[in-house]
């Protein structure tokens, strides 16, 4: 197969490819952080919705020691997501190799 029809088929690192120019475009990224705010006030708007029209929160509160424990939840969810965060933030230039 001639050399020139196969050429740049694939998927290769962009800083394999001779004359690879990195360019990071600001615009693109705005656009998709506005999107997925918007995204996510519309789905907490949803949830909120509907758990005002189940009446979950009235029953939560007539409960002894529910609010302590949805907090105690809650609090835990969020020391795990940050706990997540911690672990995937690691870089691989960090990391030693024997």
């Amino acid at each position: 197969m001639p050399r020139d029809l196969t050429d740049g088929v694939g998927f290769g690192h962009p800083s394999v490819r001779k004359g690879a120019v990195k360019r990071r475009s600001m615009f693109p990224e705005l656009i998709a952080t506005i999107g997925l705010a918007l995204c996510l006030v519309v789905a907490l708007t949803a949830v909120s919705i509907g758990l005002a029209r189940a009446d979950t929160l009235g029953i939560i509160g007539d409960v002894e020691g529910s609010r302590l424990a949805v907090a105690i939840m809650l609090g835990l969810i969020m020391v795990g997501m940050g706990g997540l965060t911690a672990l995937m933030s690691r870089s691989p230039s960090k990391t030693r190799r024997r």
